[in-house]
C-alpha cells in the first residue's frame, strides 16, 4: 500500500488513524505491519463497506474536513472492486 509522505506524517502524529482503499485486492493484513518512509506502521483492522457508509467522522480521523471532502477525493482514485476502511497506527521508526 502506497501512501503520501504528508499522510504518513499525519499518522506518525497520531492525527489519522483511518485509511479508505478502493483496489482489486488487498496488500495488507489485519495484524500485520507496514514499513514506511516514517517508520513502521500497525494495521489494526480491515473492514469491507460502502463509500456511500463514510462518514463525516470517519473523514476527519481519515484527515478529510468532512464526507464530502472525502467523496471529492475518492472520485480521483483508481477504481478498484473492493472498498476497505482500515485502522492504522505508528509503532516506530523502522530498522
Amino acid at each position: 500500500m502506497l501512501l503520501k509522505r504528508d499522510l504518513l506524517e499525519l499518522i506518525k502524529a497520531g492525527k489519522v488513524d483511518l485509511i479508505f482503499r478502493r483496489w482489486n485486492r488487498p496488500t495488507v493484513k489485519p495484524g500485520g505491519t507496514l514499513k514506511t518512509k516514517v517508520g513502521l506502521l500497525a494495521i489494526r483492522s480491515i473492514t469491507d463497506m460502502s463509500p456511500d457508509d463514510v462518514t463525516d467522522g470517519e473523514a476527519r480521523r481519515a484527515g478529510f474536513m468532512d464526507a464530502g471532502e472525502f467523496h471529492h477525493w475518492l472520485g480521483t482514485m483508481k477504481q478498484g472492486n473492493l472498498f476497505q476502511r482500515i485502522e492504522v497506527g505508528f509503532i516506530g521508526e523502522a530498522d
